[in-house]
């Protein structure tokens, strides 16, 4: 059962039995932890990825329409759409490789967030379980396998907002059956609706424990979209647009996503057994103009973005429990694979019409990891975990354009170290160390010559990028419905996965160095009232010397939430949520810099005996004429010259909003 302490403040909460994942049996770090179902479904959230912003330190934005991916940042990170955190539902990987937007895109909006029964975090480099896109952090969602009661869910909101929602479960011979069901529509502030349209659906069957048990899951995603993409400030000092207008009314998306997983897990005398696997059918289209007309003057800078693929995979591993000179001991070993069968495409639009083909590729992309931790009790007041991760990689391009064909193979084994001191006086103290990479695309890997211009040869990536981190903790209980720790981390990369405004992908750049500090507290004041707080502070740079300068652009160098959730089962409830996003660097000289958004949320709602719920959400309380993102990058405009203008383009906070919610649990 997932832990329901602290207050439950969402008219959506149905409580229930979570899967193979669970909570943590420990925390390994400073920076690690779980966080309950309870706690994910108290935040007025706008969209469904930003419910991940209860991990702390964590930004969750958007730079598009609402189908798009998520704009991530975490410790310093510009993580666009995924490059450096790996996140998970299910055991699933949502990160996508060799993605024809962005490297380590994870596009979470086919999440519903009612359903989650735990989110387990780790930070840093330093946990076996952790490979490709988990540098910065790792983020595994595990969805319920049964609900406490059934929920029937309506929600209505400004802007054209309305969701329909309904979870059930109920036995079936010796396990449980979970449905649930899920359709929404948006269209937004903005002056060209968004008109979002999603279909979402989820069928389990479960059995057993998360120690001893199966479960069977299929998911069915669907979702089409409009786009307001950033757009330059010149345009709208000028007043050529709105805040909320857009240059190209003919961006947008659509995508699908079709799963089918299963999970099992062992206990016997040796210790415990669990494996995964899934297959994944997933499609995405987008068309963006990100330039408007500065690399076709007559017929404008749209573009279209393909991406088809099947994948699959899966993970065994066994935990031997034991002993080591009479101490208590386990070690862990494990298997993860993954393979990707991929078409991505670029292709030159108007109007979301064909014009040219940039680019038509077939990818297969396939990898490999062994990992092995050992964990020793050493005394009541020492523990130490020592391990490392083997992975490798395989990958075979077939493109349009022959000279960019070719195989490539990589592989790199990364040491993964913890230890533990304490407790004294409810005092933990944390060392933690190891090694990470991330992989690039590989089209990139094995490319020779520009796919527009295949006259110019260009520079071959490497495959697979190291990354090294380090962080020292503290965690602290001494005050009773406390909980409060302090991290010192670093991390250096040898090449930094930067966003390109012109091509709207992510592309490799220089090495570079993070490191700062994170404080994280949580207080429950009482049953019913809970207090957090959370702050992050980074110095991040290039490590080498280059006269373009240092900085690393979009790298924020504070974060900051704070929160007050209270209400216990019949009765008020509300949440209040403040997230403070800081001045970013633009580019590598610091010259242009971003402003800091500070946004505020409210809830407030009432549960009644009969079970049903209603709440009301105030999103961007205050009505903050802030920016969701800013970039700065070379667009032109009609009538100007021909090399363009150097601009900061932004897409901005959505006004003040409210959505009202019903909810029945029966």
């Amino acid at each position: 059962m997932v832990s329901t302490s602290g207050p439950v403040a969402s008219a959506g909460y149905v409580g229930g039995v979570t899967g193979i994942g669970g909570p943590l049996p420990r925390v390994d770090s400073a920076s690690a932890g779980v966080i309950t179902g309870a706690q994910v479904n108290n935040r007025p959230v706008t969209r469904p990825g930003e419910v991940l912003e209860a991990v702390p330190g964590l930004i969750v934005t958007q730079h598009s329409g609402e189908g798009k991916a998520n704009q991530f940042f975490l410790r310093g990170f510009n993580l666009d759409h995924g490059s450096d955190i790996a996140i998970t539902v299910d055991g699933m990987p949502v990160n996508m490789r060799t993605n024809a937007h962005a490297q380590g895109y994870a596009d979470i909006n086919f999440l519903i967030p009612e359903l989650v029964g735990a989110v387990e975090f780790h930070k840093g480099p330093y946990f076996v379980r952790d490979g490709d896109f988990a540098s910065a952090g790792s983020v595994r969602i595990d969805y319920l396998d049964s609900v406490e009661k059934n929920l029937a869910l309506t929600s209505i909101g400004s802007f054209g907002y309305k969701r329909a929602l309904t979870i059930g479960s109920a036995p079936l011979g010796a396990g449980h059956l979970l449905v649930a069901g899920e359709a929404q529509v948006y269209d937004g502030p903005w002056a060209e609706p968004d008109r979002l349209r999603k279909l979402n659906g989820v069928l389990r069957y479960s059995q057993g424990t998360a120690t001893d048990g199966f479960a069977l899951t299929g998911m069915a995603y669907w979702a089409r979209w409009n786009a307001t993409n950033q757009i330059p400030e010149r345009a709208v000092s000028g007043g050529l647009i709105g805040r909320f207008d857009t240059l190209n009314p003919t961006d947008g998306g659509d995508t699908g996503r079709f799963s089918l997983s299963g999970r099992w897990s062992g206990t016997d005398e040796t210790g415990i057994t669990r494996a995964n696997t899934y297959v994944i059918r997933y499609g995405m289209n987008l068309w963006n103009d990100f330039t408007y007309f500065l690399n076709d003057p007559v017929n404008g800078d749209q573009f279209r973005q393909h991406d088809n693929r099947v994948l699959g995979g899966g993970e065994v591993s066994h935990t031997f429990q034991g002993a080591l000179f009479g101490l208590p001991m386990e070690n862990e070993i494990g298997v993860q694979t993954r393979t990707d069968s991929i078409r991505v495409g670029l292709f030159n639009t108007t109007n979301r019409l064909y014009r040219s083909t940039v680019l038509d590729d077939r990818v297969l992309e396939a990898s490999a990891a062994f990992y092995y931790e050992n964990r020793v009790r050493w005394t009541d007041w020492l523990r130490t975990s020592v391990g490392f991760r083997a992975d490798g990689y395989y990958a075979d391009v077939v493109s349009d354009t022959p000279a960019n064909s070719g195989r490539a193979r990589d592989g790199i084994v990364n040491p993964k170290l913890g230890l533990v001191l304490g407790p004294w006086f409810d005092t933990e103290l944390y060392v933690n160390y190891g090694g990470g990479f991330h992989s690039n695309d590989v089209r990139g890997v094995v490319a020779t010559v520009d796919p527009a211009s295949p006259l110019f040869n260009i520079a071959r990536s490497p495959f697979l990028v190291p990354s090294t981190g380090s962080e020292i903790g503290i965690r602290n209980r001494s005050l009773p419905g406390l909980e409060t720790s302090l991290a010192l981390f670093q991390l250096d990369f040898a090449s930094e996965n930067l966003f390109q405004g012109d091509t709207g992908t992510t592309e490799p750049s220089r090495p570079t160095r993070r490191f700062g500090i994170e404080w994280t507290n949580r207080y429950a004041l009482a049953p019913w009232l809970t207090l957090e707080g959370d702050l992050t502070v980074t110095n991040a740079r290039f490590s080498d010397r280059n006269p373009a300068g240092n900085r690393v652009p979009d790298a924020p160098t504070t974060i900051a939430s704070a929160g007050i959730t209270f209400g216990e089962g019949t009765g008020w409830f509300g949440s209040l949520r403040f997230r403070y996003f800081g001045p970013r660097p633009l580019i590598e000289d610091n010259s242009a810099r971003s402003k800091p958004t500070a946004l505020l949320n409210g809830r407030v709602g009432y549960t009644f005996e009969a079970g049903v719920s209603l709440s009301l959400d105030v999103l961007n309380l205050t009505n903050a004429k802030a920016d969701q993102i800013t970039y700065f990058y070379t667009s032109r405009l009609p009538g100007e010259p021909t090399e363009g203008v150097a601009d900061r383009h932004f897409h901005p906070v959505e006004p003040t909003a409210v959505r009202l919610t019903l909810a029945g649990r029966f």
